[in-house]
């Protein structure tokens, strides 16, 4: 019996290993099983920005769509992509693990890419060769089979990525106890390295690969992609023994509609439940921190989740109704963890709502910015940089500041406040956004700077270089990715750590969607400015073939003021927000 007692004790409760077998404490988990996440990660980025970043000049060049036909393409591939990781955390919560997701997408990505390299390297299923100028015949898009054939391969590739985004992150999260105050440092330490480990994936796609693409042939890069899917399945499996994974617990979604359909029918005059007076509160710093011990009043019980209350807390009283009046169907009868935990999901929506803009801002970065750097001197010594590898700015700088942040800041903050985190993962998020504002008005001065080099020139109309380096647009990109460092990180963990545990795949995936919807949003945002600022004839302010020509730091203006509302939207939400994993349970 005793024997039975200690084998319980150590394992994981709700975690299995690779062969479905209960896991255990000493020999699954941690941040050795963690570390093969984070070199998976680097491979996984590869092979996704490898093409992603330079995706408009093949479709321009080799399957001869048009500009803007080739911006489209790619926004929607890239904004398809990171919303499909919705999909990949859903499927991880309900139905398998985050384990099985994972070779699954990685395998579904690799398929994705085997066609379009097949199709690169082979004349007969790309378009017929043109040539473009003055007076040439105009060059023929693809169309038909081979049309059929790229996208196939674009979207199977987004399968793919959607998956593995949607898995991933929590699968690496879940390796930590966030019991204990070693395992939830652990983790914030994991998810910092993880946006580190994806800026050097990324790093190496906009140099070696893109050069590899412009100089040798997308044959090739697609090629370098395929690589590094294919290293990194072996890489996952070789972690398989290490790895612990959570059970699948069911649809998150039935629980949401369960509850907010109990609490819409639910009669006032119905049979209320009995109640002992437990009811959960919330604390307003995460788990592990000493304002916990300040919060807790004699009498209170400490806990990490609603399990142990009764009665539901009081924010979002309406959905109260639902465990408190239990509704004659059966079917949608309610616990208090039930509606607790999507108080949460509702709770933490304002949060998410608030980064699109940040990302919106962000998606600047592959757009505007890449144009303004290419009308400039992009020569360092005897190299002549593409655009296409600027993004060269933020990630390696994210990779320099990551490290810093884990090992200088994050422990002098921990002894400046006496707390576990340091810093909160608002803070964190609400540091990006201010970061962004920043950003926004450093790349409006920049621009001033670059048109009144093109002035004074005489280089309006000018194909050539202006005499003005494109280092002057590295500083909205080191703004911007610092922004990104702080906010990725900070929401991927913020996610994680309140979501409910049936739900945390899926809450995770929202860091991704809101990087689409902010790709989405960029795109509206030049619609509606070129749509209010070109009436009565007047020339829109991000309209014609010379960038010298367009009003982009007025643009930038625009994005700074909406970038500044929004952060007070956010301050709005945040200063209101408590933490669900630092419950507290009244008595």
């Amino acid at each position: 019996m005793e024997d039975g007692a200690a084998r319980e004790t150590e394992r994981w409760e709700g975690y299995v290993d690779w062969r479905n077998r209960p896991a255990v404490r000493d020999r699954h988990g941690g941040m050795l099983a963690a570390s093969f996440v984070l070199v998976v990660e680097v491979l996984e980025n590869l092979a996704f920005l490898a093409n992603a970043s330079n995706l408009v000049t093949y479709l321009m060049d080799f399957m001869h769509y048009s500009p803007s036909q080739s911006a489209t393409t790619v926004t929607n591939f890239m904004g398809t992509a990171f919303l499909l990781a919705l999909l990949g955390g859903f499927l991880s919560d309900a139905f398998f693990t985050t384990y099985a997701i994972y070779l699954i997408s990685a395998f579904i990505e690799f398929l994705g890419l085997v066609i379009l390299t097949i199709q690169a390297r082979t004349p007969s299923l790309m378009p017929l060769g043109c040539t473009k100028g003055a007076g040439a015949v105009a060059c023929e898009p693809v169309s038909g089979a081979k049309k059929a054939m790229l996208f196939a391969g674009l979207y199977l590739t987004a399968l793919g990525v959607g998956g593995i985004k949607g898995s991933l992150p929590s699968h690496g999260a879940e390796q930590f106890d966030e019991h204990s105050p070693r395992g939830r440092k652990g983790r914030s330490t994991f998810f910092n390295y993880f946006v580190f480990c994806l800026s050097c994936g990324a790093l190496i796609a906009v140099t070696f690969a893109v050069w590899v693409e412009d100089n040798k042939g997308w044959q090739w890069g697609f090629g370098i992609s395929t690589i590094a899917i294919l290293l990194s399945i072996p890489v996952f499996v070789a972690g398989s023994m290490l790895y612990r994974n959570k059970v699948p617990t069911g649809s998150p979604l039935t629980t949401i509609a369960k509850v907010v359909l109990a609490a819409a029918f639910a009669r006032r005059g119905g049979a209320q439940s009995a109640s002992n007076g437990a009811v959960i509160d919330r604390a307003p710093s995460p788990t592990g921190s000493t304002d916990m011990k300040e919060y807790c009043k004699p009498g209170d019980i400490c806990v990490a989740d609603a399990e142990a209350a009764t009665e539901p807390s009081q924010e979002l009283v309406f959905l109260n109704r639902a465990v408190l009046w239990q509704p004659r169907c059966g079917a949608l009868s309610c616990t208090v963890q039930e509606v607790e935990d999507v108080k949460i999901v509702l709770m933490v929506l304002p949060i998410f709502f608030s980064t699109i803009m940040l990302n919106c801002c962000l998606a600047q970065l592959s757009t505007f910015s890449v144009e303004q750097a290419a009308t400039m001197d992009t020569r360092v010594g005897g190299l002549k940089v593409p655009p296409a590898s600027l993004p060269v700015f933020p990630v390696t700088f994210i990779i320099l500041l990551a490290p810093v942040y884990d090992h200088v800041i994050i422990p002098f903050a921990r002894r400046a406040t006496g707390s576990e985190m340091g810093i909160t993962h608002l803070q964190r998020i609400g540091t990006g956004l201010v970061l962004s504002i920043v950003a926004m008005a450093v790349a409006a001065v920049v621009e001033v700077k670059r048109k009144n080099v093109a002035s004074n020139a005489g280089m309006l109309d000018a194909t050539a270089p202006l005499p003005i380096t494109f280092f002057w647009i590295a500083f909205q990109y080191l703004f911007l990715g610092s922004a990104d460092l702080f906010t990725l990180a900070g929401l991927l963990e913020f996610f994680f750590s309140e979501a409910p545990a049936r739900m945390r795949s899926l809450a995770t995936s929202l860091s991704w969607a809101s990087l689409a919807l902010g790709y989405y949003l960029s795109s509206v945002l030049v619609t509606v400015v070129n749509s209010a600022t070109g009436r009565g004839g007047r020339r829109a302010w991000l309209q014609g073939e010379k960038l010298n020509h367009y009003h982009l730091e007025r643009f930038y203006w625009v994005m700074c003021v909406l970038s500044t509302l929004n952060y007070l939207f956010f301050l709005f939400w945040a200063i209101q927000y408590k933490y669900r994993n630092a419950g507290v349970i009244k008595s």
